[in-house]
Order: structure tokens, then sequence, then C-alpha cells
């Protein structure tokens, strides 16, 4: 990993006033030597804070001190390029459902590395197998209180989490788990349902296991596995719909075990089983705080009530649930849906008909909304729904939609129309494919992922 280099200076801020600048490289804060964000952070809290850093483009040997008097927890005002500084911890973990795994070739390089480390599950919210925990991360997390932590369980049986991961350090690693929760750290599990592995008896035995090992767990998610037509595990296929059935019923089951035993429903399924088993969604007080929205459960029910709201002139921020220490964290860069919502880029406001591009499963949580979002447009409005072609299987979310897909659904599209693209499915401005919003065929404004959002470009 490269040092802690910024990337950008607040202006204004106590690092602009004391001349530090986007390309430096902060080398120690207060003495120590900076492994990550975190104790860049916890360091320039403090009222008195003492820099070392290199100038941009100088040599080693120009090393500059810089000492910053500001209020104590005041940010000094620095993002830096990357969250971890010394080595990020990759994954061992062989999982046959591991989507990584089933990527295609010929994507951006970065997409193909496996992280399995505990730091970017606090920042970021990652999933960490805690196979490659150890003691001095026990230390580290429990000193310095760490959470909430992220924890894939999958299966409790040992035999079998060590055959779903393929790591041997499987059968033990959950351990860990049930030192953390002892120290009372906030943790998060999750689990991956593969059909015919740890589905249906396995299911049940693994969610009794969490009862009777960790009930100090906060949530569980449990989502299905998603299987693209790059997949080389014969194992792994897609749910049907009586499987998915299965599982919303069982989760609905264990929520009343739980909620009987704990006084918390504590197991939740994700959004993509409802639609599989052609369900309803639970209600909304039925996803308590909605801990697990990022995960994918319950956003439709945010999404819905976004825009009930939007809709009723009820002001909302429209962000949806936001978990974790990132929230505060000066300096952290911005990833994933801890990354700023982009801004609305409306072109001409004109009475054109409008087309919002969907996934297939998103068409399916906009469906019940279409209705009243038109008479709220006062203009023909509609879906544009993009098949999933260059992932292909049963991938039909919209985050995971490629320019090439989008670029294809657009081309037969009609023209004098508004195209609203969700920004879940860009990173800096590009596809997953590389492709930039100018490579599409027509123009396109980029909306924030919301459902408030979505009723403001409607307007």
């Amino acid at each position: 990993m490269p040092a802690a280099r910024v990337l950008s200076v607040a202006p204004g801020s106590p690092a602009d006033q004391a001349g530090i600048a986007a390309g430096d490289e902060l080398v120690t804060v207060n003495g120590e030597d900076l492994r990550d964000v975190i104790r860049y952070q916890l360091q320039s809290d403090d009222a008195h804070v003492e820099l070392e850093l290199r100038a941009r483009g100088a040599g080693d040997d120009a090393m500059q001190d810089v000492v910053i008097d500001k209020q104590p927890g005041a940010p000094l005002g620095v993002e830096l390029e990357h969250a971890v500084f010394d080595r990020v911890r990759t994954c061992d973990n062989h999982c046959p459902f591991c989507f990584i795994h089933q990527l295609p070739k010929g994507m951006r390089r970065s997409l193909y590395l496996k992280y399995d480390d505990f730091r970017l599950s606090f920042l970021y919210g990652n999933f960490t197998t805690l196979t490659r925990f150890t003691e001095a991360d026990y230390e580290r997390v429990v000193t310095e209180r760490l959470g909430p932590l992220f924890v894939s369980i999958h299966a409790t049986d040992p035999d079998l989490r060590t055959r779903l991961l393929r790591n041997r350090r499987g059968a033990t690693s959950l351990r860990w788990l049930a030192l953390l929760l002892e120290a009372g750290i906030e943790i998060h599990g999750q689990i991956v349902v593969c059909p015919g592995v740890n589905d249906g008896a396995a299911f049940d035995d693994t969610l009794l296991g969490i009862l009777d090992r960790f009930p100090q767990l906060a949530t569980v998610g449990v989502v299905p596995l998603g299987v693209s037509a790059h997949n080389r595990e014969p194992d792994m296929r897609p749910h049907t719909q009586a499987e998915a059935e299965a599982v919303v019923d069982s989760v609905d089951q264990w929520q009343v075990r739980y909620a009987a035993a704990l006084g918390r429903r504590l197991v939740y399924a994700s959004d993509e089983y409802y639609l599989l088993a052609d369900r309803p969604f639970p209600e909304a007080e039925r996803y308590d705080d909605f801990a697990q929205h990022e995960n994918g459960i319950g956003m439709a029910r945010t999404f819905e009530a976004e825009v009930q709201a939007a809709l009723n002139g009820v002001e909302v921020d429209g962000t949806g649930p936001k978990r974790g220490f990132f929230a505060w964290v000066d300096g952290a860069p911005a990833e994933g849906y801890r990354a700023p919502r982009a801004d609305i880029t409306f072109v001409e406001r004109r009475r054109q008909p409008v087309r919002i591009i969907t996934g297939e499963l998103g068409e399916r949580v906009l469906r019940p909304l279409m209705a009243r979002l038109r008479t709220h447009a006062d203009v023909p409005v509609d879906t544009l729904v993009v098949a999933n072609d260059f992932f292909g299987g049963n991938i039909g979310v919209t985050g995971l939609l490629t320019g090439a897909d989008v670029s294809a659904a657009l081309a037969g599209a009609p023209g004098e129309t508004r195209y609203l693209l969700p920004d879940v499915a860009l990173s800096k401005g590009r596809f997953l494919d590389g492709m930039a919003l100018d490579d599409l065929p027509r123009a396109v404004e980029v909306v924030p992922t919301d459902g408030a959002s979505l009723v403001r470009a409607l307007a």
C-alpha cells in the first residue's frame, strides 16, 4: 500500500492554514508511524498535533515538521488517498459462492482483489470471516473499541463452515466472534445461503447455533448467493422460488423465537429474497432500525418511505441509514455506500417523457410507485429495464449494471426523452466495465439512488 498520501485539503481548515497540500505524504502523527486512517484519526483528534510529512514530489530526505494547534476533536481537514497504509489484509478463503471468483476478465484490476481486513469492516461495513484475525487484532479492537464490525458467519457447524470457506480455519475462527461479543463489541452477522449446501435443516441449525453461542449479535442478515454466467462451481446455483419461500418462512419463524428469547428479532432476510419468493416486503417497523440497510435488507421499504414522504412534501435527506465509524472519520477516503451522493446533473428542464434506468430487480421495487410518480411529474414516466448480459446468471441489481448493457438498452430507446441513471451504478463517474457516461449513445442525468432525489428529479 502507498503512504498516507493527501488527496485533498478542505479550504480554510487547520491543515490548509498549515500549508499542507494535495500530494503531500503524512509519515508520522504525534510521533506514531501511520498504519491506517483509524490511528490517524485517533492521533489527530488532539488539540496539539505534530506532523512529519514529505512534501509532494520531494525525496525521502526532504522531510518537514508541521505543528497544528486546534480545538480538541476538530478535524484537520485532510482527506487521504487510502484507508490502510501498511498492507491491506487479503482474503485466503476460497468460498465457492464468492462473487469475485465469478467476475469476467478484462475489468479493472482492483475489482479482483479480495479483502478480509477487520479495519475495512470497521470503516466501511465490509464483511470479514475472521479467519485471518489474530491476538493482536483482538487486543486492538477491544482497546480502541472498534465497532461495529461485520462478520460473515454462513454456518455455525465447524465442518460446514470449513466447507463453505474452503479454509480449515473456518472451523475455529468464530471463537473470535464469541470473544469480541463478550468484550462488548457491536457486531452484525451475515449468512449467504447456498441452495443444497447450508439451507434447509442446516440453515435452522445455524440460527439455533447463533442463539446458543452468539446471542449478543446486533443483527444477522440473510442474503442469497449471486450466480453469474462466469460461475465455475457446479454446486452453486440460483434459488428456486420454493427455496426462497422456505428461507423467508424460516426467517419469519426465527424472528418469533428470537423475540421470545432475546426481546428482539435479530435475523432479517434481504429484499432480494422477497422478490425471489414473490412475497410482499415486511412493514418498515419489522426492520427495526434498518441496521443492515447497506447489505440490501430494508432498502426497498426505505426507498418507498422516502418517495412517499417527498411526494407528500415532507423534507427527507434521502441518504438512508448509515452505520459505522466512518460517519465521523476525518481523512478516510469515501468508498462504496459511504461515498458522497452525486449531485443531480440535470440538463435543461423540458416537458419530456422520463425513463428511469434500472436493473431487473430494481424495476420490481419501482413498479408499485410508478402511478404516483407519473402524477407528480405530470409527464409520462416509465422504466428502462436493463438486462445484465455482462454478468449474466441471476444478477439483476442496479448497482451491478455496466456501461455496455446500459448502452445496448439506450441504443434502442426512444429519443426526446430524459433518462435518469441512479448513481449506484457508477464509481468515480465510471461503470464497472470502465465505460464513462460520455461513452453512452444518449445523454443521461445522474441522480442519487434514493427516493427523495428521484422525486426531486421528476419535479
